[in-house]
């Protein structure tokens, strides 16, 4: 009870982030596409290329971006099938990209730091690059429905700064380049920065709803999806290495299964808008999400990290 408690007053600033972002939204008249790009395109790749550099990079550990993009591929598919009994609109493929994507940085890292510490962080970046490169590509097309081109996408994912980063990263890390204390000690300030306007971007997409249309069967099949079905995915996948491969140590483990219950990602907000694929839905079932989290969480991770 000790290790519950201890974690979920780590966890409560983040809430309070969220509630920050809904009032700079609705008072401040702050845009969540401002936050977004400064985000994806200064702060992200600063992340991603510092926690590489940082990292002993294994063959494994270059496994995992491809274990989780394979699992968000398989999520969506199969929820892109379910949806089409259950929804005649866009509603399923919004349902698709909500199973296929998690809030892995901007939620998973302050939860990652505050269970494992600071060691863990570059194995979290490049795992989570998997979730990454599926929203911009299988998950942009299942949610574009055919109003967007093939090419355009690839186009998307081209221009996306956080793929270049971690290739800059990787190469960085094999020719054993170390550029110095002052960068790395600066840099570890983008982490904060990172974490903050990432979870404020929640708050700012709630703020722009104008009316919230609770949809039960899009929102109990969505939740359904994250907490139950991918942790039960990710369970059986660490059950199959420890049996058989061995290829991860309990420390990896750990944060896959981590990376398997943390809320919908604050990206399908911004998916959702663009495409106008029901943001409304999106958002109202990402913030549901992050709220059943801040019990489910600490709670899961009490009982199988001891």
């Amino acid at each position: 009870m000790n290790v519950f408690l201890a974690l979920l007053i780590k966890i409560i600033p983040l809430y309070i982030l969220i509630a920050l972002g809904f009032i700079a939204g609705r008072k401040l008249k702050a845009k969540k596409e401002t936050v977004a790009s400064l985000l994806i395109y200064t702060i992200v790749p600063v992340v991603i290329f510092n926690s590489i550099i940082t990292t002993k990079i294994t063959f494994e550990i270059l496994l995992l971006p491809l274990i989780f993009l394979v699992c968000c591929s398989s999520m969506c598919i199969l929820f892109y099938l379910i949806g089409g009994r259950l929804f005649n609109d866009n509603t399923r493929n919004i349902l698709a990209l909500t199973a296929g994507t998690a809030n892995t940085g901007y939620f998973g890292v302050p939860v990652a730091i505050a269970l494992f510490g600071e060691k863990c962080l570059g194995v979290l970046i490049i795992s989570f690059l998997g979730f990454t490169i599926f929203e911009n590509s299988l998950g942009f097309f299942i949610t574009a429905r055919g109003s967007h081109s093939i090419s355009e996408a690839f186009s998307r994912l081209l221009k996306l700064p956080t793929i270049y980063a971690f290739i800059a990263g990787l190469l960085v890390n094999y020719l054993g380049v170390n550029p110095g204390e002052n960068y790395i000690t600066f840099t570890k300030n983008f982490i904060g920065v990172y974490t903050i306007l990432g979870m404020m971007l929640i708050g700012l997409g709630l703020a722009d709803i104008k009316s919230f249309k609770f949809d039960i069967k899009f929102l109990m099949t969505s939740l359904i999806a994250k907490f139950i079905v991918w942790p039960l995915l990710i369970l059986f996948l660490i059950y199959i290495d420890s049996k058989f491969f061995s290829l991860f140590d309990n420390s990896v483990h750990r944060i896959m299964f981590l990376l398997s219950i943390v809320p919908l990602a604050a990206n399908t907000v911004a998916y959702a808008t663009e495409l106008n694929a029901q943001p409304e839905k999106a958002s109202l079932a990402v913030f549901l999400s992050t709220v059943i989290a801040l019990i489910y969480i600490p709670l899961l991770t009490t009982i199988l990290f001891k």
